[in-house]
């Protein structure tokens, strides 16, 4: 039995293309939504999906943990609204739940988690460099062989076990514009400076220098240079540059959130 699971908030633009390609291996379907505005719940309904309303977690890896805990299935496909799977991958989720159902016990070396490239859109281009690909994501596990630490937006799953890779590709409609990507942009970087908060850091000269100025540079000239963005033309170049600028722009969210403090 093969469960999908996911979390959601105003995702009507994205979740049919999601659901779409699961639809003929998913024995079950859950969607955890964060209090959409839009018809992101009834769309997932058409798809037979079990639909569960909460609140909108800051930390939206805290709703997919709620889904991933509802699941029911032996294999566990957790997947984003924005994301579709391929043809290649589907087949082999297939391919894998079948297999597991032949097993009578667990093998010490067998894999109960598995890798999944991704491609990235971004300004309507495909990212093929400046880190954005294969871009691994632990995905697909056995059911209580991984979950979320839920501490951070970026955070990859924890795994009980080997790991593998799976064959195929996850799609992923993250910033289709610009203008989507800003608005991401503004949540991550908000995220971010509550965790420098949090993590009590220093308003001074030398936190200064390294947020507004080294740690932007390093990040440029890794994801521009190193991992050769460019290559990625206006897109690569202007991913780069805000990938930078999520460092000044959160040290300054949280040097206004101290102010507010005293």
């Amino acid at each position: 039995m093969i469960s999908v699971v996911l979390a959601t908030h105003n995702e009507a633009d994205n979740i049919e293309k999601c659901l779409n390609s699961v639809k003929n291996f998913a024995d079950e379907i859950i969607v955890i939504d964060g209090d959409s505005t839009d018809n992101t719940r009834q769309l997932a309904k058409k798809f037979g999906a079990k639909v569960t309303k909460t609140s909108n977690k800051k930390n939206f890896h805290i709703n997919k943990q709620l889904a991933m805990d509802k699941a029911k299935g032996h294999l566990v496909l957790q997947i984003d609204a924005d994301e579709a799977v391929d043809e290649e991958l589907a087949d082999f989720i297939k391919k894998t739940d079948k297999n597991l159902s032949k097993q009578k016990k667990a093998t010490t070396n067998a894999p109960v988690a598995w890798w999944i490239r991704r491609h990235n859109l971004f300004m309507g281009r495909w990212l093929r460099k400046g880190g954005q690909y294969p871009d691994p994501v632990i995905r697909l596990y056995v059911n209580g062989k991984a979950g979320l630490p839920q501490q951070d937006v970026h955070e990859q799953m924890w795994v009980d076990g080997q790991t593998g890779v799976a064959e195929g590709h996850l799609w992923h409609y993250s910033n289709p514009t610009f203008r989507v990507y800003l608005h991401k942009f503004n949540t991550y970087t908000s995220f971010k400076a509550q965790q420098l908060v949090d993590a009590k850091l220093r308003i001074n000269p030398f936190t200064f220098i390294n947020y507004m100025i080294i740690k932007p540079l390093i990040t440029f000239l890794k994801l521009y240079i190193r991992h050769k963005g460019f290559l990625d033309a206006w897109p690569g170049f202007v991913f780069a540059l805000f990938s930078a600028l999520h460092h000044p722009m959160a040290y300054l969210k949280c040097w206004e959130l101290k102010l507010g403090e005293d």
